[in-house]
C-alpha cells in the first residue's frame, strides 16, 4: 500500500454524542460551558457551535432517546476535546464550573497543555484544554516530544 500521509490542515470539524435528553445537553453545553444554539431538528437533535461555525457538536437521539449510559468499562467515546484560545479561557470556564457546582473528574498539566476532565449529563467525557505555546512545549534530548500528566493547580488557573 502507498505510504500516504493525511494532509497537515485537516482537523476534526464536528463531533455528534447521542443523549437522552436535549434539553439537558442544551442546558449543559449552552447554558453552562456558553456554545451556541444554531438549529434544532424537531425534538430529536441540537446542532451547537463556537463562533457561529455551522456546528461544533451535534446532539441527537436518534437512538438514545431516554436511555441510559454505555458502561464504563465499553468501548466508545472517551472525550471530547475542547480547545480553547487562552489560559484565561481556561479560567472562565473553571470559574462557571465551580460556580454551578458543576464537578469535575481531573485536572492536568500535560507539558503541552493544560486540561480539565468533566463529564456531560450522558457521562460523555469532556476536556477543557488551552495548548501552551508552542516554543514552550517540553521536549526529550532526542528532540520528541516529552508529554507527560502533571496536577494542575486550578488556583494557578482562575487567577491567570
Amino acid at each position: 500500500m502507498e505510504d500516504y500521509k493525511i494532509p497537515a490542515q485537516a482537523r476534526i470539524g464536528h463531533v455528534h454524542l447521542k443523549v437522552a435528553n436535549i434539553q439537558r445537553s442544551l442546558d449543559f453545553y449552552c447554558d453552562l460551558l456558553g456554545f451556541e444554539l444554531m438549529t434544532t431538528y424537531g425534538d430529536d437533535a441540537a446542532f451547537i457551535s463556537a463562533g457561529g461555525y455551522h456546528h461544533h457538536i451535534g446532539l441527537n437521539t436518534w437512538m438514545s432517546k431516554g436511555g441510559d449510559p454505555p458502561p464504563r468499562n465499553s468501548t466508545g467515546l472517551f472525550h471530547t476535546a475542547i480547545l480553547l484560545p487562552t489560559r484565561k479561557d481556561l479560567a472562565v470556564l473553571l470559574i462557571r464550573l465551580r460556580d454551578a457546582n458543576y464537578p469535575i473528574s481531573g485536572a492536568s498539566d500535560h507539558g503541552v497543555s493544560e486540561a480539565i476532565y468533566l463529564s456531560d449529563p450522558d457521562q460523555n467525557g469532556v476536556e477543557l484544554y488551552w495548548d501552551k505555546p508552542k516554543a514552550d512545549w517540553p521536549v526529550k534530548a532526542d528532540g520528541s516530544l516529552d508529554m507527560y500528566t502533571r496536577p494542575l493547580d486550578l488556583n494557578s488557573v482562575i487567577n491567570t
